[in-house]
């Protein structure tokens, strides 16, 4: 407290504690007649009365002054951030030692908060400025509040960018605006993407693909703006050469089944030929046609190989409209002949997607039904609900044998059937995909056979 303040209690102190006895020393005058002392020891035991009295009255005031100085002192020390300084009282166990206790407890609580949040301060900084992501913050007015060093590098190669500079001059207006997450095609100025590769350098700079996200939060109660920047490169450039290992893997092991037996038969003909007529066996020509027609089937095999691979790439976007799901439904489960197949109708439906595409997806799942439940003399049903309040599920479940191998369902030109193709679920989960929908196999938990689970957005 200030020195003008401290001196008014004291005061207030004082006169209080000289006015305090007041009343009960008027008592004992009026009692005692309202005469003075007659006698030396009657002074003398007023005198020291007095003094006492006055002593007691200086000493209220220096102990309640002291301890709420002391009280003082602690407040404007947690105030200034200095959690170090501890009270101490010689009364024991009495209220102000209660309260200094306390305020000690809070110091050393604050203190050690202090401690964890410098801490995780320290930490969240290291994190921003390693991570491969470019992080900016901006306040109410579009002013750069925070930048990590991989938005540094991002927007400039000679040096950091200065905060308070307005995101129309860094370039950034058009990514605060707009929807969030989406991807976006940018070119930045600092000539360098903000992902470090593993030597440590740099991808070189020019127009990238960035995920962007946003979301807001409040510093110093004032709103403010998180910008995140995902340089997606990298991902892309794994995932691509992922795909073309699968592709080349798959295509290699199917040419390398057909042209094998192919060229074998057309090795053996080709001597056999060589030979003399009169050395070649009698069956040669029966030989010659069953070559001939083992490498007519293989050759046929890779050309459905081919026409199947073309048809799974070409795959078109779908052109959406109203689909009645009933209708939908009905209309596949009548096109499937060789088994009879239960229906269990769910509501009155609609869903926005391309009937044709649509058709092809649910006609692959049933027939996939239908192929095992031949198998084992079981059935099929398909049924359709509403989950939740904006999507369809359509089950389709069978009595097969179940999924043995979930691992390798949605594998290119993967399949357990000998005359199988191994296309018809991918395609089926490609255009799930392109309806923003999700599809799944498994085996049943109820009894034997597999559930195939459809769900699109309606």
């Amino acid at each position: 407290m200030s020195a003008t303040r401290e001196s008014r209690l004291e005061q207030r102190l004082l006169v209080l504690g000289l006015l305090g006895p007041l009343p009960a020393l008027v008592a004992a005058l009026l009692l005692g007649g309202g005469e003075p002392p007659r006698s030396t020891l009657g002074w003398t035991a007023a005198g020291g009365a007095a003094a006492l009295w006055v002593w007691a009255a200086f000493a209220i005031r220096a102990r309640v002054a002291g301890a709420l100085a002391t009280l003082a002192s602690l407040l404007a020390a947690l105030r200034q951030g200095d959690f170090s300084v501890r009270g101490h009282s010689s009364g024991g166990d009495d209220a102000f030692g209660a309260v200094l206790s306390e305020l000690n407890g809070l110091g050393e609580s604050l203190a050690h908060q202090r401690t964890s949040a410098l801490e995780a301060s320290a930490l969240l900084a290291k994190v921003m400025a390693e991570i491969d992501v470019a992080v900016f913050a901006f306040d109410r007015a579009r002013r750069l509040k925070l930048v990590n060093r991989a938005g540094e590098r991002l927007l400039s190669s000679s040096g950091p960018p200065a905060l308070g500079t307005p995101a129309a001059d860094l370039g950034l207006v058009e990514l605060l605006e707009g929807p969030t997450p989406r991807t976006v095609d940018m070119t930045f100025a600092g000539g360098i993407s903000a992902s470090s590769n593993a030597a440590g350098g740099h991808f070189a700079g020019g127009s990238a693909q960035w995920e962007l996200r946003r979301s807001g939060f409040r510093l110093e109660g004032l709103p403010h703006e998180l910008l995140v920047l995902t340089d997606l490169r990298r991902a892309l450039r794994e995932e691509e050469r992922q795909a073309w290992q699968r592709i080349i893997r798959v295509i290699g092991h199917e040419l390398n089944n057909s042209l094998a037996p192919i060229r074998s038969i057309a090795s053996d003909l080709q001597e056999t030929l060589r030979a003399p007529a009169s050395a070649r066996p009698a069956d040669f020509e029966d030989d010659l046609a069953r070559g001939l027609a083992v490498i007519d089937r293989r050759s046929a095999g890779l050309d459905r190989f081919m026409t199947s691979y073309a048809r799974l790439a070409k795959l078109p976007p779908p052109r959406l409209g109203p689909v009645d799901v009933d209708a939908w439904v009905r209309r596949v489960v009548e096109l499937e002949r060789r088994l009879p197949v239960r229906l269990a109708p769910g509501p009155s439906l609609t869903v926005q997607g391309d009937g044709d595409q649509l058709d092809q997806l649910l006609i692959n799942l049933l027939r996939n039904g239908v192929d095992a439940a031949m198998e084992t003399g079981g059935g099929v049903e398909v049924s359709w609900q509403k989950r939740g309040p904006r999507q369809l599920e359509i089950t389709v479940a069978d009595e097969g044998q179940g999924v043995a191998d979930t691992h390798n369902l949605f594998v290119p030109f993967f399949s357990t059937k000998p005359d199988g193709s191994g296309i018809g679920l991918v395609l089926s989960r490609q255009i799930c995909e392109a309806h923003r929908g999700t599809l799944s196999l498994e085996s049943r938990s109820d009894r034997r056979g597999a559930l195939a689970r459809l769900v699109l957005p309606l």
